[in-house]
């Protein structure tokens, strides 16, 4: 069990008709910077990724994937490093519980962002650190219900719960009156390193580490990667779904829908420029 003795999360069934997806503001700064170094430490696990299983292209960091890194770790201290816009609450919520119920002591690092489901799983540290530059958001569950009126009606209820669970774990960790984290939670609430100590929401300012120098010592600079991540980004503040975003990005790099469930690498390596020029014509349309 974690040493904070957190409490266990209410984890929920995924409702058939529930996509998610990572806040569009968030998804655009996120892809601004590349990810940090891989780390070389076996009892260390990196999140470089939105959260869940991107049925795409195959990436995305999953709470099996956090469970085969802690069974390969076994009853050691484990260091999480965290750089992720965040993604899909229910998996979410199943990485913190994964982490709350390791028997030795976890250190969260956040190394760039650790926003919307990426936060949840930071709470399960028994230490937070955030470096220099480095971000926590905290805001609504966040997703889309497709149906008719009633259905909306239904989802309004379901992401009352949602929010309600999410409330539970931000107050358990940082001491917080539910109130004030209903008021951090319904403005979307952004914090750097100092903030988030003040609120409870991380432990420790690591001014020996910055995000900007984590960047620079990356082990993955490809700026095909960031263009990218921003191509995505631009698709989701323009208002289209991950999937609509996976079908433009397939159909302006001609790659079949089957064919593209490939590594997150093979992913990122992007359009050509001439398909970035189509891609700007499209959304100016």
């Amino acid at each position: 069990m974690s040493l904070r003795k957190l409490p266990e999360a209410k984890a929920f069934q995924k409702p058939a008709n529930f996509q998610w997806d990572a806040p569009s503001d968030v998804l655009a700064k996120w892809a601004e910077a590349p990810q940090a170094a891989e780390a070389d430490d076996p009892n260390t696990v990196s999140i470089y990724d939105v959260i869940g299983e991107d049925w795409w292209t195959g990436g995305g960091f999953t709470a099996k994937r956090m469970g085969a890194a802690l069974r390969f770790i076994g009853p050691n201290d484990v260091t999480v490093k965290i750089n992720s816009p965040g993604g899909d609450m229910f998996e979410g919520i199943a990485i913190y519980n994964l982490l709350r119920d390791h028997p030795a002591k976890v250190t969260i690092e956040v190394m760039g962002w650790a926003a919307s489901a990426a936060s949840i799983i930071a709470m399960a540290g028994d230490e937070i650190h955030m470096g220099l530059g480095t971000f926590m958001m905290v805001h609504n569950a966040w997703g889309v219900v497709v149906g008719n009126r009633h259905d909306m009606r239904d989802g309004a209820d379901l992401f009352d719960g949602f929010d309600s669970a999410i409330t539970d774990i931000y107050a358990a960790r940082t001491g917080l009156k539910r109130a004030d984290i209903t008021k951090l939670m319904d403005a979307e609430t952004f914090m750097g390193p100092t903030e988030a100590v003040k609120n409870g929401f991380a432990d420790v300012v690591d001014d020996t580490r910055s995000a900007a120098s984590d960047a620079s010592n990356s082990s993955n600079p490809d700026r095909s990667v960031m263009a990218r991540r921003k191509v995505e980004a631009a698709l989701a503040k323009a208002g289209l779904s991950r999937g609509d975003r996976s079908d433009v990005l397939a159909e302006l790099t001609a790659t079949p829908r089957d064919a593209s469930r490939q590594a997150p690498a093979a992913r990122d390596a992007g359009p050509s420029a001439a398909d970035l020029q189509r891609l700007i014509d499209i959304i100016k349309a």
